[in-house]
């Protein structure tokens, strides 16, 4: 038997365990990282894609902080695009199609490359826990002890595949699976929660008649992830649209009692806003057709992902399914699609820094967290790595809020409410998403980043750049224009009524059919900046008072974030609060009065009643101290 010591250990190397890995050991900890299996280092198990609503978002923020995940989808990315462009700024999302052996090649060479990084495949097994030593146990007889755990398990926790009547006790892609680990967190005290998510089948490109269908093409010269990434994304593939029809509809109504998923062979809990086809089906009875996307998965395989159409069906009948749509009569399936149950906790668990509540050092991160996505989980790897991190070096955890970006959202949501299904992130969740925009997180984001020791040199300088260049440009918007000529022709050319007088620059942004682009391509004001600061100028202008509103909010909310709930703080012993408030403040444990107050059946007149609460008990503490050192 090997025994090894390390500062701090990461099981699994998904999405979360990369970045979790990653932080701690650029932050120069000696980190061993363990995976289940090399070939499945952050592997993109479903969708071959990194962003989209929301998501786009949980990148740029990551990449922000000094994560890795927004670096390595530019890099290989082979289509890039806008969502939501033709809605407002605060609705709109960046979306790559990733090359998925590319990402997972580029990745793991990154983590193989990194100072104090140790990847080792192995299948951790049991936790022990005594004092301040934690030690992993692998299926081998491995042990392995250090300060800090961060679990990042994935979907790997006793997982098991469905398709049709098969059933296979393997994780995704039919990668082995962690058969022990799961009883090892019940034995330490942990409530497990059983959830479900499903992949759609892949199909060889060479079958599809792609005439047949919509072709869906990339954006040109738009922003990237990474606010570090200088070289344009090329787009090299395309993506195609169709549509299930009433044949498709008819043949999985007809077959409903060979679901897994609907005659109840699957017990897991799946996602209610990525279900299954013969889900939406029932779900969704009014609708004669779903959409499709068909995607490519890498350029070095002809395999194409069907977007839309995950199923747990049988594989006759899947084939049925995917043969009734347009231009895929003929779709040779390479892989079938198949559904995937799996162990996770419940976040309620967790301190706002994602640290355990039960064990002190033990940190949480991903689907393990019973969220869904490789953005989500990015994320929360990235803010638990950090924690770990700061833990090993005695400094206060980094916590983000609701106002500082999406990432605090997220965590503030599944640790302050729970969740009882696959938890995705949405642009609906964020209550001030107009000043959460990706464009403006590296101005949100990077200072704190820095502030944990994770930004370095080079993208700390880039940012003071922007942040320069910016304010320049913001103090350029007060400059005038004359009342002359040219500028009546401008405004009468954009079917704005010309002023009478010399007009800001500021005041004539504000006009519907003018902003910052045209009055440089006129007038040459911002002729000094690139898009990106034109673009982030237009923003600050137009939805001036929007933003101010918001930012109002968010200093509002930081207050009462600002009143901490003292940990020697007994909501048992409080008069004055309703017995159903103090089982479930006693439950979850808040770490503020902010995070109190949401959650749920806490009222305002409570949060009125624990503020009165927390000042007293502050108070009587100080008394009993000034006394005592009398």
């Amino acid at each position: 038997m090997m025994k090894e010591t390390y500062e701090a250990i990461v099981i699994g190397a998904g999405h979360a365990g990369c970045e979790s890995a990653l932080a701690l050991a650029r932050k120069g900890h000696r980190t061993l990282l363990l995976t289940i299996s090399l070939d499945a280092v952050a592997f993109l198990a479903c969708n071959p894609s990194i962003g989209g609503t929301a998501k786009g978002q949980l990148v740029s923020e990551i990449d922000a902080l000094g994560g890795q995940m927004g670096i390595v989808a530019d890099k290989t990315a082979i289509q890039i695009r806008m969502l939501n462009r033709g809605r407002g700024p605060a609705v709109q999302s960046l979306r790559a199609q990733a090359d998925k052996v590319k990402y997972h090649t580029e990745m793991k060479k990154v983590v193989e490359s990194c100072p104090n990084l140790f990847l080792k495949q192995a299948e951790a097994e049991k936790i022990l826990i005594s004092d301040d030593k934690k030690i992993v146990k692998t299926a081998v007889g491995d042990e392995f002890e250090a300060k800090v755990i961060v679990f990042a398990t994935g979907v790997y926790l006793n997982s098991r595949i469905i398709i049709g009547s098969y059933t296979e006790n393997v994780g995704p892609n039919g990668f082995k699976n962690a058969k022990k680990l799961s009883s090892s967190l019940k034995d330490l005290g942990y409530k497990l929660l059983r959830f479900k998510t499903g992949t759609p089948a892949r199909i060889n490109a060479r079958s599809v008649n792609f005439k047949e269908l919509e072709e869906q093409y990339g954006d040109e010269d738009i922003q990237s992830f990474s606010f570090i990434t200088k070289k344009k994304i090329k787009n090299r593939a395309k993506c195609y649209l169709t549509y299930t029809n009433t044949k498709t509809h008819e043949i999985i109504q007809s077959n409903l009692d060979k679901a897994p998923s609907i005659s109840g062979e699957i017990t897991g809990i799946g996602p209610r806003y990525c279900p299954s086809i013969e889900t939406k089906i029932v779900r969704f009875a009014d609708k004669d057709r779903h959409q499709l996307f068909l995607e490519p998965e890498s350029l070095s395989t002809a395999e194409v992902y069907i977007q839309g159409f995950s199923t747990s069906m049988p594989t006759d009948i899947q084939k049925q399914m995917i043969h009734s749509v347009k231009g895929l009569e003929n779709a040779e399936i390479m892989r079938d699609s198949y559904a995937i149950e799996y162990d996770c906790i419940d976040p309620q668990q967790l301190n706002l820094s994602l640290e355990s509540k039960l064990h002190d050092g033990l940190f949480f991160a991903g689907q393990i967290n019973g969220t869904s996505g490789y953005e989500e989980a990015a994320a929360q790897g990235l803010i638990a790595g950090i924690n770990a991190a700061l833990k090993l070096e005695g400094k206060e955890s980094l916590i983000l809020s609701r106002g500082d970006g999406y990432i605090g959202v997220l965590i503030d949501d599944i640790v302050t409410k729970g969740t009882n299904e696959p938890y995705r992130m949405m642009t609906s969740r964020a209550e001030y998403r107009l000043s959460l925009r990706q464009d403006n997180a590296d101005l949100r984001l990077t200072q704190l980043g820095r502030n944990a020791g994770l930004v370095d040199n080079k993208r700390f300088e880039i940012f003071l750049k922007k942040k320069d260049k910016l304010e320049k440009a913001i103090s350029k918007l007060n400059d005038k224009l004359k009342i002359d000529k040219k500028l009546i022709d401008f405004f009468v050319k954009n079917k704005e009524n010309p002023p009478k007088n010399s007009i800001k620059v500021k005041e004539a942004i504000k006009r519907s059919n003018i902003d910052a682009k045209k009055i440089n391509e006129e007038f040459g004001i911002f002729a000094e900046f690139d898009d990106e600061i034109i673009d982030e100028l237009n923003l600050i202008v137009k939805f001036e008072g929007y933003l101010k509103q918001q930012q109002e909010d968010i200093e509002k909310a930081r207050k009462t974030e600002q009143v901490k709930i003292p940990h020697d703080f007994d909501f048992t012993k409080q008069k004055g609060l309703k017995i159903e408030t103090v089982q479930k403040l006693s439950t979850i444990k808040p770490e503020n009065l902010g995070q109190a107050s949401r959650i749920s059946g806490v009222s305002p007149a409570d949060i009125a009643v624990l503020s009165v609460l927390i000042k007293k008990h502050e108070g009587e503490k100080s008394e009993r101290k000034n006394k005592k050192d009398v």
